[in-house]
């Protein structure tokens, strides 16, 4: 299931309410603009995150940057930056690490913060 193929079917998933609410839009006007392939709500199956709308209508997002490499691999740096982050207003975080340890690093960053 994809919210497109959902929309395709006139199905309101509650991906879609949470996004509608948080955007203050109507959920079946939402529903059409997915459906026409103009706005997005992307979720990993695999794995936690809070519905997020991408797309013609909608708020901007604002994307953060975060990660270990072999270099730097200092997980509580990095989860003060995830945590400043959210605290000014990002709504996405994008992992891009390459150290060690990774399912541990972001384990800890998934428990600090709640983003998309």
């Amino acid at each position: 299931m994809t919210q497109k193929s959902e929309a395709q079917k006139g199905n309101i998933t509650p991906e879609m309410e949470y996004v509608a609410e948080k955007e203050n839009i109507d959920v079946n006007k939402l529903a059409n603009l997915i459906d026409k392939g103009l706005v997005v709500i992307p979720k990993n199956i695999n794995g936690h995150s809070t519905p997020c709308g991408i797309g013609e209508g909608l708020k901007t997002k604002i994307n953060a940057n975060i990660g270990s490499s072999s270099k730097i691999d200092d997980i509580e740096l990095e989860v003060n930056k995830a945590k400043l982050a959210q605290e000014y207003g990002a709504d996405a975080l994008m992992d891009l690490s390459t150290g060690s340890d990774l399912k541990l690093f972001r384990k800890k960053i998934m428990d600090a913060v709640d983003l998309c």
